[in-house]
């Protein structure tokens, strides 16, 4: 319970201080312990608390025309990724396809030069686009967040608490999808509870601080803080998870 605590402290301060990477740093770990689909109902269910809680402290940034399009995408990619995960949720395998993926989300986090200013974004097949697929690998790993960051900081790339508030927003909407579709399916069980609650103390805690030291710490340090300890975890899982 106490690694449980200080991984979901250390991943909910990462969220606050630049907009995401809960469910990454989370999800570099938690299967260690659990199985891929406990893993993720434990993220997601948290991440809708940490969202919340971060959205509340951002409310007046949000733009809510420019959330529409992805998220209505976003939408329809958690329900396929509720499918996925429901019907593989317990296989190993999937840890593997979890670290392949961490490992390209690590590569994206230092290569990505960030948007160039002044240019044009589309507003239709690419909000659609990444929408769908940040939904179906949120669903199922509980790491879609670089998707919807990709999108938002090209359109908000000028404006950091717009980015960030926006970003919030489409993890409360994408995880309270998740939590209604496997709650209907009976998907969640008391053992959760436990976890859960420390859970809870952790991302209320850690996203105080990660606001705090939102306007001063550089997103680009934090960034590649967080990128080498995901790779880490993510080498273990392929190797060994």
């Amino acid at each position: 319970m106490l690694f449980i605590f200080f991984i979901l402290l250390f991943g909910s301060f990462i969220q606050g201080a630049s907009g995401f990477g809960f469910g990454i740093i989370a999800m570099s770990f938690l299967p260690f312990l659990f199985t891929v689909k406990e893993s993720t109902l434990l993220v997601v269910s948290l991440a809708f608390v940490l969202s919340v809680s971060i959205a509340l402290q951002l409310w007046k940034h949000i733009k809510w025309k420019s959330l529409l399009v992805i998220l209505s995408a976003a939408v329809v990619g958690r329900y396929v990724g509720f499918l996925i995960l429901s019907h593989y949720g317990e296989m190993d395998i999937l840890k593997t396809f979890l670290g392949i993926f961490l490992i390209a989300v690590v590569i994206y986090l230092f290569c990505s030069k960030g948007p160039k200013p002044g240019k044009k974004v589309n507003q239709t097949w690419l909000p659609i686009t990444l929408g769908f697929f940040g939904g179906l690998i949120g669903g199922i790993f509980a790491v879609g967040g670089p998707f919807f960051v990709f999108y938002f900081l090209l359109i908000y790339h000028d404006n950091k608490y717009a980015y960030s508030a926006n970003l919030q927003i489409s993890f409360l909407v994408t995880a309270l999808i998740t939590i209604a579709l496997h709650g209907i399916n009976g998907d969640f069980s008391i053992d959760f509870l436990g976890s859960f609650l420390v859970g809870l103390a952790s991302v209320l805690i850690g996203s105080r601080i990660g606001i705090r030291f939102f306007a001063r710490l550089s997103q680009e340090k934090i960034k590649r803080f967080a990128a080498i300890v995901v790779a880490i975890a993510a080498a273990n899982l392929i190797l060994f998870g």
